[in-house]
């Protein structure tokens, strides 16, 4: 079973407080989450940390690492229309559907390019390569820095493919079952794509898009 000292999440945290100047005096592991591997998939702790300024941080982080997040739009080869490939399940946020891109959490693997690959590939079968993703932030942004450490990296990749291809992605299945993922694609227009999308990290990934395209397209 993983300890927490030893997994990557925590290494890669306690090496951001330590660039920062925190110096972190003490902690305690409140409760912790595994996978089925003994991976460790979120862990709550309680910190004893003062920042560089001599004032202390608040005392509660929940350990989640980071994630990446790929916007994946197909483009017909003949129309040059443009299509979001994304996919669709039920959050325990509310338990509705929501309309997201293609992400997941970089658990044990420190290249967030790999793992972008991995997730495309997995949630929706589309098979990509490493030079077709962009980076669309220069650093790592955070979801919610007063209590989460994660972290994530935006991507996108255009491919260009027929309309008939393009359709042939819509409404499958994809995603682990084995760890709760219960995912079918949705293709949208970049509208409907927007109107969809009710996920903060996911309405980011749109944006900063349309501004990488701006910058690179004009």
């Amino acid at each position: 079973m993983q300890q927490l000292e030893d997994s990557l999440k925590y290494k890669m945290w306690a090496s951001d407080l330590k660039t920062s100047g925190i110096a972190l005096k003490n902690l305690e592991e409140l409760h912790t989450i595994r996978k089925g591997n003994g991976e460790i998939l979120f862990s709550l702790i309680k910190v004893d940390a003062t920042a560089p300024e001599g004032n202390p941080l608040l005392p509660i982080v929940m350990l989640r690492g980071n994630f990446v997040s790929v916007l994946t739009c197909l483009i017909d080869k003949e129309t040059k229309e443009e299509f979001f490939l994304l996919v669709c399940q039920r959050r325990v946020a509310n338990g509705a559907l929501f309309y997201e891109h293609p992400a997941g959490m970089t658990d044990s693997e420190s290249d967030p390019f790999e793992v972008a690959l991995i997730e495309v590939s997995e949630e929706t079968g589309l098979q990509i390569k490493r030079d077709q993703l962009h980076l669309l932030n220069d650093g790592q942004l955070y979801s919610s820095p007063g209590l989460l450490d994660e972290a994530g990296y935006f991507f996108a990749c255009e491919i260009e493919m027929s309309r008939e291809e393009i359709m042939a992605f819509h409404m499958k299945r994809g995603g682990h079952y084995g760890e709760g993922e219960f995912i079918h694609t949705f293709v949208a227009t970049p509208k409907e794509a927007k109107s969809l999308i009710k996920n903060v990290c996911g309405l980011l990934n749109s944006y900063l898009y349309q501004d990488w395209k701006l910058e690179n397209k004009g």
